[in-house]
């Protein structure tokens, strides 16, 4: 097992749901997990298209095949590409994204690079927080001005 067949998935407490966000926890017990692409796409949110074209660039693990040739999912699958989505929201190029999953593929000496890559992933989402606080701030001023005026206003009108 790799460090990132391991990762949890955790219910979000609120706000809107994700692309592969499973917040029930998998659809199929460990070992009748096999899912077809569009049950893939039903889970996550994303489509077949998605899915193929993360698997064509090296975004998604080696996905096994039935003896027909159709792609069969598993859990491990749906936690990977539960992360994946959540380091889509942080706004990581996909180029970085895919280089971290080359670095999974590589193995345990590559610890100290993804570390890294997430490390700076984290310094990009932290700084960005910052400025929503600040553009929320603003946000909140004007808010208020116009709570203010429109309470001047109607004292005015009414007196």
């Amino acid at each position: 097992m790799t460090v990132i067949d391991s990762i949890p998935v955790r219910a979000a407490q609120a706000g809107p749901q994700v692309p592969c966000d499973l917040r029930g926890g998998h659809p199929l017990p460990e070992g009748r997990d096999h899912y077809t692409i569009s049950e893939v796409a039903q889970v996550t949110g994303l489509t077949a298209h998605t899915l193929r074209w993360y698997e064509r660039i090296g975004l998604m693990p080696h996905v096994d095949r039935s003896h027909t040739g159709q792609r069969r999912f598993r859990n491990r699958d749906l936690d990977w590409l539960a992360f994946v989505g959540k380091l889509r929201l942080t706004g990581m190029p996909v180029a970085d994204m895919v280089r971290y999953a080359e670095l999974v593929r590589e193995g345990e000496h590559t610890f100290e690079e993804r570390q890294e890559l997430l490390e700076a992933t984290r310094r990009d989402v932290r700084a960005r927080i910052a400025e929503l606080q600040d553009t929320l701030a603003v946000l909140d001023y004007k808010i208020d001005v116009y709570a203010d005026a429109r309470k001047t206003s109607e004292r005015f009108w009414q007196a």
